[in-house]
């Protein structure tokens, strides 16, 4: 198992709208995302700053080929069209990124 976390901004005036999609996530996103390996998935805001910091914990042997699985996926791309444009990508992220990955450097169980 890997403990995967990532980084986004979250724009104030987009702030109850996402709050809103997320309160009732469409079912088929969840599935694609339990299908490519992905539990214990969590997003938590920080205001007033407006960050958005994911969590999840990657079970599969292949998070490449899990990944590309999601962003291929329809309706995953339906759902990314309404909370892509509440978001902010951070100037720093690594190109390529949407979410800015972070790295994981102390874990106490």
């Amino acid at each position: 198992m890997q403990r995967m976390g990532m980084v986004i901004g979250l724009k104030a005036e987009k702030l109850a709208e996402y709050k809103r999609l997320h309160a009732v996530v469409w079912p088929e996103v969840l599935e694609r995302i339990s299908r490519s390996n992905i539990r214990n998935y969590t997003i938590f805001l920080k205001e007033p700053e407006n960050l958005l910091f994911g969590y999840w914990e990657y079970h599969g042997a292949d998070f490449s080929a899990d990944a590309a699985a999601i962003a291929a996926d329809p309706v995953t791309r339906d759902w990314w069209a309404l909370t892509d444009p509440c978001q902010q990508p951070l100037e720093t992220r690594a190109e390529g990124e949407w979410w800015a990955m972070m790295e994981e450097v102390f874990h106490h169980d």
